[in-house]
């Protein structure tokens, strides 16, 4: 695991295989997203543990990770495969701890569990 933004956070795990546009499909206010094409749609990601494989689009989604946060709907943490900038810059303005997991890290977290990711202690 590599730590982008540090910090301690526990939820269930809400997991997608699909990359998450934070501008084009998340809901600034209720953390929701939008796109019905999309396998999370309509589920709120509030205290999750949003597990995506990356970000796409543009770099004001920042804005909208900031934006959820803000507005109590946001996960509690992140953990993705690949970080883009949107992703990074938007959880270190929200302080939503954030990680890079290995393959096999990815493989071994699964919907609906529950999980504590502390990035001091390097436990995921």
């Amino acid at each position: 695991m590599k730590v982008i933004v540090a910090g301690k956070a526990s939820g269930k795990i809400l997991k997608t295989s699909n990359p998450i546009n934070f501008l084009g499909t998340v809901d600034k206010k209720t953390g929701k997203i939008h796109d019905s094409k999309h396998d999370l749609y309509d589920i709120p990601l509030k205290d999750k543990i949003l597990v995506f494989p990356n970000g796409v689009g543009s770099s004001v989604g920042a804005y909208t990770i900031y934006s959820i946060k803000t507005n109590n709907s946001a996960p509690n943490a992140m953990i993705c495969k690949k970080v883009d900038l949107t992703v990074a810059s938007g959880c270190a303005l929200a302080n939503i701890p954030l990680v890079i997991a290995t393959d096999q890290e990815y493989e071994k977290l699964h919907n609906g569990e529950n999980l504590i990711l502390d990035t001091y202690s390097g436990k995921l």
